[in-house]
Protein backbone atom coordinates (compact mmCIF):
# COMPACT_ATOMS: atom_id res chain seq x y z
CA UNK A 1 0.00 0.00 0.00
CA UNK A 2 2.73 2.31 0.77
CA UNK A 3 4.83 1.37 -2.34
CA UNK A 4 1.18 2.71 -4.32
CA UNK A 5 1.20 5.60 -2.20
CA UNK A 6 4.53 6.59 -3.52
CA UNK A 7 4.01 6.07 -6.96
CA UNK A 8 1.38 8.12 -6.95
CA UNK A 9 2.77 10.99 -5.73
CA UNK A 10 5.49 10.40 -8.55
CA UNK A 11 3.19 10.26 -10.68
CA UNK A 12 1.04 13.13 -9.82
CA UNK A 13 4.10 15.19 -9.50
CA UNK A 14 4.91 14.51 -12.71
CA UNK A 15 1.92 15.59 -14.38
CA UNK A 16 2.03 18.79 -12.38
CA UNK A 17 5.34 19.55 -13.61
CA UNK A 18 4.98 18.62 -16.93
CA UNK A 19 1.66 21.29 -17.48
CA UNK A 20 3.26 23.59 -15.56
CA UNK A 21 6.39 23.62 -17.76
CA UNK A 22 3.94 23.56 -21.66
CA UNK A 23 2.36 26.52 -19.90
CA UNK A 24 5.70 28.38 -18.92
CA UNK A 25 7.20 27.72 -22.47
CA UNK A 26 3.42 29.62 -24.17
CA UNK A 27 4.30 32.57 -22.10
CA UNK A 28 7.85 32.23 -23.18
CA UNK A 29 7.16 32.39 -26.62
CA UNK A 30 4.73 35.19 -26.02
CA UNK A 31 7.03 37.04 -24.49
CA UNK A 32 8.93 36.74 -27.59
CA UNK A 33 6.77 37.82 -29.91
CA UNK A 34 7.61 41.10 -29.55
CA UNK A 35 11.39 42.62 -31.55
CA UNK A 36 14.18 42.09 -30.26
CA UNK A 37 16.06 44.20 -27.58
CA UNK A 38 19.79 43.91 -25.73
CA UNK A 39 19.05 44.94 -22.30
CA UNK A 40 22.49 43.69 -20.90
CA UNK A 41 24.30 46.70 -20.22
CA UNK A 42 25.12 47.95 -16.75
CA UNK A 43 25.13 44.79 -15.26
CA UNK A 44 25.89 45.81 -11.45
CA UNK A 45 22.57 48.28 -11.55
CA UNK A 46 20.50 45.87 -12.76
CA UNK A 47 21.46 43.42 -10.68
CA UNK A 48 21.04 46.40 -7.80
CA UNK A 49 17.92 47.12 -8.68
CA UNK A 50 16.56 43.13 -8.70
CA UNK A 51 17.89 43.13 -5.26
CA UNK A 52 16.34 46.24 -4.08
CA UNK A 53 13.32 46.10 -6.07
CA UNK A 54 11.98 42.76 -6.45
CA UNK A 55 13.89 40.97 -3.71
CA UNK A 56 13.77 43.71 -0.80
CA UNK A 57 10.72 45.21 -1.60
CA UNK A 58 11.30 48.61 -1.43
CA UNK A 59 8.79 50.00 -3.19
CA UNK A 60 5.95 47.93 -1.84
CA UNK A 61 6.29 49.84 1.84
CA UNK A 62 5.41 53.03 0.17
CA UNK A 63 1.71 52.16 1.43
CA UNK A 64 2.80 50.54 4.62
CA UNK A 65 -0.06 48.64 5.25
CA UNK A 66 -0.19 47.01 1.73
CA UNK A 67 3.39 46.75 2.16
CA UNK A 68 3.96 44.58 5.17
CA UNK A 69 1.36 42.37 4.48
CA UNK A 70 2.93 41.87 1.15
CA UNK A 71 5.99 41.20 2.46
CA UNK A 72 4.72 38.81 5.34
CA UNK A 73 2.79 36.71 2.25
CA UNK A 74 5.97 37.10 0.28
CA UNK A 75 8.11 35.95 2.87
CA UNK A 76 5.67 33.31 3.42
CA UNK A 77 5.94 32.08 0.20
CA UNK A 78 9.48 31.80 0.12
CA UNK A 79 10.41 30.25 3.33
CA UNK A 80 7.47 27.91 3.67
CA UNK A 81 8.29 26.27 0.29
CA UNK A 82 11.40 24.57 2.45
CA UNK A 83 8.77 22.18 4.04
CA UNK A 84 7.36 21.43 0.58
CA UNK A 85 11.07 20.27 -0.12
CA UNK A 86 10.73 17.85 2.69
CA UNK A 87 7.46 16.83 1.74
CA UNK A 88 8.17 16.14 -1.74
CA UNK A 89 11.10 13.77 -0.39
CA UNK A 90 8.68 12.22 2.33
CA UNK A 91 6.34 11.58 -0.76
CA UNK A 92 8.47 10.18 -3.48
CA UNK A 93 10.63 7.94 -0.45
CA UNK A 94 7.82 7.21 1.82
CA UNK A 95 9.54 8.43 4.53
CA UNK A 96 8.34 10.88 7.61
CA UNK A 97 10.05 14.30 8.20
CA UNK A 98 13.33 13.10 6.65
CA UNK A 99 14.99 16.31 7.79
CA UNK A 100 14.38 15.94 11.46
CA UNK A 101 18.10 15.02 11.75
CA UNK A 102 18.92 18.31 11.97
CA UNK A 103 17.70 18.59 15.49
CA UNK A 104 17.06 21.81 17.26
CA UNK A 105 17.68 23.63 14.03
CA UNK A 106 14.50 21.55 12.48
CA UNK A 107 12.33 22.38 15.65
CA UNK A 108 13.60 26.34 15.24
CA UNK A 109 12.36 25.79 11.69
CA UNK A 110 9.20 23.97 11.95
CA UNK A 111 7.52 26.57 14.75
CA UNK A 112 9.03 29.54 12.39
CA UNK A 113 7.08 28.26 9.31
CA UNK A 114 3.86 28.03 11.35
CA UNK A 115 4.36 31.41 12.85
CA UNK A 116 4.62 32.74 8.86
CA UNK A 117 1.54 30.53 8.20
CA UNK A 118 -0.66 31.90 11.07
CA UNK A 119 0.66 35.54 9.79
CA UNK A 120 -0.22 34.96 5.97
CA UNK A 121 -3.85 33.74 6.74
CA UNK A 122 -3.85 37.02 8.98
CA UNK A 123 -2.62 39.00 5.77
CA UNK A 124 -4.41 36.97 3.31
CA UNK A 125 -8.10 38.24 5.73
CA UNK A 126 -6.63 41.75 5.67
CA UNK A 127 -6.18 42.12 2.09
CA UNK A 128 -9.80 40.51 1.22
CA UNK A 129 -11.17 43.30 3.88
CA UNK A 130 -9.50 45.81 1.83
CA UNK A 131 -11.44 44.79 -0.73
CA UNK A 132 -14.53 43.74 -0.03
CA UNK A 133 -15.07 45.97 3.25
CA UNK A 134 -13.19 48.95 2.73
CA UNK A 135 -13.73 48.42 -0.86
CA UNK A 136 -10.32 50.67 -1.69
CA UNK A 137 -11.50 52.16 -5.00
CA UNK A 138 -8.44 50.98 -7.41
CA UNK A 139 -9.81 47.94 -6.77
CA UNK A 140 -13.00 48.44 -7.96
CA UNK A 141 -11.96 50.40 -11.49
CA UNK A 142 -13.89 48.79 -14.85
CA UNK A 143 -10.75 46.89 -15.92
CA UNK A 144 -11.35 45.13 -12.53
CA UNK A 145 -14.39 43.69 -12.95
CA UNK A 146 -15.19 39.57 -13.76
CA UNK A 147 -11.88 37.69 -14.08
CA UNK A 148 -9.61 40.36 -12.13
CA UNK A 149 -11.37 40.70 -9.14
CA UNK A 150 -11.90 36.88 -8.84
CA UNK A 151 -8.79 36.17 -9.47
CA UNK A 152 -7.03 37.84 -6.40
CA UNK A 153 -9.96 36.23 -4.49
CA UNK A 154 -9.14 32.61 -5.63
CA UNK A 155 -5.35 33.00 -4.69
CA UNK A 156 -6.44 34.44 -1.54
CA UNK A 157 -8.66 32.30 -0.48
CA UNK A 158 -6.32 29.37 -1.51
CA UNK A 159 -3.29 30.66 0.04
CA UNK A 160 -5.80 30.88 3.29
CA UNK A 161 -6.36 27.07 3.03
CA UNK A 162 -3.24 25.77 2.25
CA UNK A 163 -1.90 27.16 5.49
CA UNK A 164 -5.24 25.88 7.66
CA UNK A 165 -4.08 22.60 6.00
CA UNK A 166 -0.13 22.86 6.65
CA UNK A 167 -1.71 23.39 10.58
CA UNK A 168 -3.84 20.65 10.68
CA UNK A 169 -1.46 17.96 9.06
CA UNK A 170 1.24 19.56 11.83
CA UNK A 171 -1.87 19.23 14.50
CA UNK A 172 -2.70 15.58 13.58
CA UNK A 173 1.41 15.07 13.34
CA UNK A 174 1.64 16.07 16.77
CA UNK A 175 -0.89 13.88 18.57
CA UNK A 176 0.50 11.05 16.49
CA UNK A 177 3.50 11.67 18.44
CA UNK A 178 2.42 12.05 21.46
CA UNK A 179 0.70 8.49 21.30
CA UNK A 180 3.65 6.70 19.61
CA UNK A 181 2.18 5.62 16.41
CA UNK A 182 4.41 3.58 14.20
CA UNK A 183 6.33 6.14 11.35
CA UNK A 184 5.69 9.15 13.36
CA UNK A 185 9.09 10.18 15.23
CA UNK A 186 8.78 12.86 17.36
CA UNK A 187 10.40 16.27 15.73
CA UNK A 188 9.58 19.42 15.54
CA UNK A 189 7.97 22.41 17.61
CA UNK A 190 4.97 23.31 16.77
CA UNK A 191 3.48 26.60 18.69
CA UNK A 192 0.77 27.80 16.76
CA UNK A 193 -0.48 23.71 15.51
CA UNK A 194 -0.61 22.52 19.43
CA UNK A 195 -4.09 24.81 19.81
CA UNK A 196 -5.59 22.64 17.40
CA UNK A 197 -4.53 19.35 19.16
CA UNK A 198 -7.60 19.00 20.79
CA UNK A 199 -9.75 18.47 18.45
CA UNK A 200 -7.99 15.26 17.35
CA UNK A 201 -6.95 14.08 20.20
CA UNK A 202 -9.76 11.95 21.33
CA UNK A 203 -9.57 9.55 17.74
CA UNK A 204 -7.68 6.63 18.03
CA UNK A 205 -4.82 6.19 16.00
CA UNK A 206 -5.78 4.59 12.18
CA UNK A 207 -8.53 6.88 12.35
CA UNK A 208 -5.36 9.74 13.00
CA UNK A 209 -3.67 8.40 10.52
CA UNK A 210 -6.27 9.27 8.12
CA UNK A 211 -7.18 12.80 8.86
CA UNK A 212 -2.96 13.21 9.16
CA UNK A 213 -2.84 11.43 5.04
CA UNK A 214 -6.13 13.26 4.26
CA UNK A 215 -4.58 16.91 5.34
CA UNK A 216 -1.20 16.06 3.98
CA UNK A 217 -2.44 15.20 0.82
CA UNK A 218 -4.52 17.84 0.77
CA UNK A 219 -1.46 20.61 1.49
CA UNK A 220 0.85 19.19 -1.21
CA UNK A 221 -1.72 18.79 -4.11
CA UNK A 222 -2.87 22.65 -3.39
CA UNK A 223 0.48 23.79 -3.62
CA UNK A 224 0.74 21.66 -7.00
CA UNK A 225 -2.65 23.55 -8.19
CA UNK A 226 -1.33 26.61 -7.07
CA UNK A 227 1.59 26.07 -9.03
CA UNK A 228 -0.18 25.39 -12.27
CA UNK A 229 -2.73 28.57 -11.84
CA UNK A 230 -0.38 31.00 -11.23
CA UNK A 231 0.37 30.95 -14.89
CA UNK A 232 -3.17 31.71 -15.31
CA UNK A 233 -3.26 34.36 -13.23
CA UNK A 234 -1.95 37.89 -12.05
CA UNK A 235 0.29 35.96 -9.61
CA UNK A 236 2.76 35.17 -12.17
CA UNK A 237 4.49 38.41 -11.08
CA UNK A 238 6.09 35.99 -8.12
CA UNK A 239 8.13 34.69 -11.01
CA UNK A 240 8.60 37.03 -13.12
CA UNK A 241 8.91 39.86 -10.84
CA UNK A 242 12.61 39.48 -10.85
CA UNK A 243 13.78 39.35 -14.56
CA UNK A 244 11.44 42.02 -14.78
CA UNK A 245 13.25 44.37 -12.39
CA UNK A 246 16.48 43.42 -13.91
CA UNK A 247 15.38 43.70 -17.72
CA UNK A 248 13.60 47.11 -16.40
CA UNK A 249 14.88 50.21 -18.27
CA UNK A 250 17.85 52.00 -16.82
CA UNK A 251 17.39 55.67 -18.70
CA UNK A 252 15.76 58.68 -16.57
CA UNK A 253 12.29 58.49 -16.59
CA UNK A 254 12.08 61.83 -18.62
CA UNK A 255 14.25 61.03 -21.65
CA UNK A 256 11.92 59.58 -24.58
CA UNK A 257 13.83 57.61 -27.26
CA UNK A 258 14.52 59.11 -30.66
CA UNK A 259 13.79 57.11 -33.89
CA UNK A 260 16.66 56.93 -35.58
CA UNK A 261 14.82 56.24 -38.64
CA UNK A 262 13.26 59.63 -38.42
CA UNK A 263 16.67 61.35 -37.14
CA UNK A 264 18.15 60.00 -40.47
CA UNK A 265 15.02 61.29 -42.78
CA UNK A 266 15.81 64.82 -41.16
CA UNK A 267 19.61 64.56 -41.60
CA UNK A 268 18.56 64.06 -45.22
CA UNK A 269 16.93 66.76 -45.03
CA UNK A 270 18.86 69.23 -43.18
CA UNK A 271 22.28 68.23 -43.60
CA UNK A 272 23.00 65.18 -45.76
CA UNK A 273 26.71 64.62 -45.10
CA UNK A 274 25.39 63.37 -41.22
CA UNK A 275 22.40 60.76 -42.80
CA UNK A 276 23.25 57.03 -43.11
CA UNK A 277 22.70 56.41 -46.59
CA UNK A 278 22.48 52.42 -46.25
CA UNK A 279 19.81 52.93 -43.24
CA UNK A 280 16.63 50.97 -44.88
CA UNK A 281 13.27 52.50 -44.97
CA UNK A 282 11.36 51.84 -41.73
CA UNK A 283 8.34 49.08 -42.29
CA UNK A 284 6.10 51.30 -39.77
CA UNK A 285 7.07 53.94 -37.40
CA UNK A 286 5.36 53.49 -34.10
CA UNK A 287 3.76 50.29 -32.53
CA UNK A 288 0.38 48.57 -33.90
CA UNK A 289 0.73 45.52 -32.56
CA UNK A 290 2.13 43.19 -29.86
CA UNK A 291 4.86 42.24 -32.23
CA UNK A 292 5.90 45.78 -32.69
CA UNK A 293 6.44 45.94 -28.95
CA UNK A 294 9.96 44.96 -27.52
CA UNK A 295 9.87 41.81 -25.76
CA UNK A 296 10.80 44.04 -22.43
CA UNK A 297 7.41 45.33 -22.79
CA UNK A 298 5.31 42.55 -22.76
CA UNK A 299 7.43 40.70 -20.56
CA UNK A 300 5.98 43.90 -18.45
CA UNK A 301 2.93 43.05 -19.23
CA UNK A 302 2.93 39.24 -17.85
CA UNK A 303 4.61 40.64 -14.89
CA UNK A 304 1.56 43.14 -14.03
CA UNK A 305 0.67 42.35 -10.17
CA UNK A 306 -2.64 44.67 -11.13
CA UNK A 307 -2.40 46.30 -7.82
CA UNK A 308 -3.87 49.32 -9.48
CA UNK A 309 -0.51 51.85 -7.57
CA UNK A 310 0.05 53.08 -11.52
CA UNK A 311 -3.68 53.85 -11.88
CA UNK A 312 -4.30 55.78 -8.71
CA UNK A 313 -1.51 57.57 -9.48
CA UNK A 314 -2.37 58.91 -12.87
CA UNK A 315 -3.40 62.22 -12.80
CA UNK A 316 -5.21 61.76 -16.44
CA UNK A 317 -7.12 58.92 -14.49
CA UNK A 318 -7.92 61.15 -11.39
CA UNK A 319 -9.62 63.89 -13.58
CA UNK A 320 -11.70 61.65 -15.00
CA UNK A 321 -10.23 60.73 -18.06
CA UNK A 322 -10.95 57.08 -19.69
CA UNK A 323 -6.68 56.28 -19.55
CA UNK A 324 -5.52 53.51 -16.94
CA UNK A 325 -1.94 52.60 -16.93
CA UNK A 326 -2.93 48.99 -15.28
CA UNK A 327 -5.77 48.57 -18.00
CA UNK A 328 -2.86 49.46 -20.61
CA UNK A 329 -0.83 46.39 -19.13
CA UNK A 330 -3.66 44.01 -18.65
CA UNK A 331 -4.77 44.81 -22.70
CA UNK A 332 -1.21 44.18 -24.00
CA UNK A 333 -0.84 40.57 -22.11
CA UNK A 334 -4.75 39.54 -23.12
CA UNK A 335 -3.68 40.34 -26.49
CA UNK A 336 0.08 38.92 -26.85
CA UNK A 337 -2.51 35.61 -25.34
CA UNK A 338 -4.73 36.26 -28.05
CA UNK A 339 -2.07 36.24 -30.81
CA UNK A 340 -0.23 32.95 -29.17
CA UNK A 341 -3.52 30.81 -29.06
CA UNK A 342 -3.96 31.77 -32.71
CA UNK A 343 -0.67 30.47 -33.66
CA UNK A 344 -0.62 27.60 -31.70
CA UNK A 345 -3.61 26.69 -33.86
CA UNK A 346 -3.09 28.04 -37.18
CA UNK A 347 0.61 28.18 -37.30
CA UNK A 348 3.43 30.20 -36.05
CA UNK A 349 2.92 32.57 -39.43
CA UNK A 350 -0.36 33.04 -38.68
CA UNK A 351 -1.57 36.46 -37.45
CA UNK A 352 -5.57 37.22 -37.01
CA UNK A 353 -5.93 40.39 -38.66
CA UNK A 354 -6.18 41.99 -35.20
CA UNK A 355 -4.16 44.79 -33.50
CA UNK A 356 -3.48 46.08 -30.12
CA UNK A 357 -5.50 49.11 -31.06
CA UNK A 358 -8.23 46.93 -31.18
CA UNK A 359 -7.75 46.49 -27.09
CA UNK A 360 -6.47 49.70 -26.50
CA UNK A 361 -8.86 52.98 -27.61
CA UNK A 362 -7.23 56.28 -28.94
CA UNK A 363 -8.73 58.25 -26.05
CA UNK A 364 -7.08 56.32 -23.75
CA UNK A 365 -3.54 57.28 -25.87
CA UNK A 366 -4.19 60.63 -25.96
CA UNK A 367 -5.16 61.27 -22.17
CA UNK A 368 -1.48 60.57 -20.89
CA UNK A 369 0.51 63.77 -20.00
CA UNK A 370 3.85 61.47 -20.36
CA UNK A 371 4.46 62.81 -16.67
CA UNK A 372 5.87 59.20 -15.08
CA UNK A 373 3.84 59.04 -12.33
CA UNK A 374 2.71 55.73 -13.30
CA UNK A 375 6.25 54.11 -13.81
CA UNK A 376 7.19 56.04 -10.76
CA UNK A 377 3.99 54.04 -8.64
CA UNK A 378 5.25 50.67 -9.95
CA UNK A 379 6.42 48.15 -7.51
CA UNK A 380 8.36 46.26 -10.13
CA UNK A 381 9.27 48.72 -12.49
CA UNK A 382 6.83 48.40 -15.13
CA UNK A 383 6.46 50.85 -17.70
CA UNK A 384 3.46 51.52 -19.24
CA UNK A 385 3.85 55.19 -20.81
CA UNK A 386 6.34 53.15 -23.03
CA UNK A 387 3.72 51.01 -24.77
CA UNK A 388 1.56 54.46 -24.69
CA UNK A 389 3.85 56.66 -26.51
CA UNK A 390 4.79 53.89 -28.95
CA UNK A 391 0.96 53.32 -29.71
CA UNK A 392 0.72 57.33 -29.84
CA UNK A 393 3.53 57.34 -32.79
CA UNK A 394 2.00 54.70 -34.66
CA UNK A 395 -1.71 56.40 -34.62
CA UNK A 396 0.72 60.21 -35.42
CA UNK A 397 3.25 58.92 -37.87
CA UNK A 398 1.47 56.40 -39.40
CA UNK A 399 -2.49 57.22 -39.96
CA UNK A 400 -2.00 61.08 -39.43
CA UNK A 401 -5.21 60.20 -36.02
CA UNK A 402 -4.40 63.56 -33.95
CA UNK A 403 -6.67 66.46 -32.69
CA UNK A 404 -6.58 69.22 -34.68
CA UNK A 405 -4.85 71.14 -32.25
CA UNK A 406 -1.73 68.69 -32.25
CA UNK A 407 -1.76 68.87 -36.07
CA UNK A 408 -1.49 72.62 -36.03
CA UNK A 409 0.99 72.90 -33.30
CA UNK A 410 2.86 70.18 -35.59
CA UNK A 411 2.52 72.03 -38.87
CA UNK A 412 3.81 75.11 -36.96
CA UNK A 413 7.19 73.10 -35.47
CA UNK A 414 7.55 71.67 -39.35
CA UNK A 415 7.28 75.20 -40.82
CA UNK A 416 8.76 77.94 -37.54
CA UNK A 417 10.44 75.81 -35.71
CA UNK A 418 8.28 76.95 -33.22
CA UNK A 419 4.55 75.59 -32.00
CA UNK A 420 3.32 79.08 -32.47
CA UNK A 421 1.94 80.64 -36.20
CA UNK A 422 4.65 83.14 -36.31
CA UNK A 423 7.78 83.12 -38.25
CA UNK A 424 10.98 83.14 -36.51
CA UNK A 425 11.19 87.27 -37.97
CA UNK A 426 7.94 88.31 -36.05
CA UNK A 427 7.90 86.18 -33.14
CA UNK A 428 9.67 89.04 -30.71
CA UNK A 429 6.79 91.59 -32.07
CA UNK A 430 4.76 91.35 -29.42
CA UNK A 431 7.22 92.74 -26.90
CA UNK A 432 6.95 96.08 -29.26
CA UNK A 433 3.26 96.29 -27.87
CA UNK A 434 4.14 96.54 -24.26
CA UNK A 435 7.25 98.56 -24.60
Amino acid sequence: MQYLEQVFFVVVLAVAIYLFVQKVKKIRRNIFLGKDEEVNDNKSQRWSNMLRVALGQSKMVVRPVAGIMHIIIYVGFVLINIEVLEILIDGIFGTHRVLSFLGPVYNVAIGFFEILAALVFVACVVFLARRFIAKIPRFHSPEMKGWATADATYILVIEMILMVALLKMNATDQVLQAKGADHYIAAGWFPVSQYLMGFFTSFEIPTLVIFERVFWWFHILGILFFLNYVPYSKHLHIFLAFPNTWYARLKPAGEFDNMPEITNEVNMMLDPSKADPNMPPPEKFGVNDVTDLSWTSILGAYSCTECGRCTSSCPANMTGKKLSPRKIMMDTRDRAEELGKAKDKHGADHHDGKSLHDYISEEELLACTTCNACVEACPININPLEIIYQMRQYQTLEKSAMPSEWAMMNSNIENNQAPWQFSPADRANWTKEIS
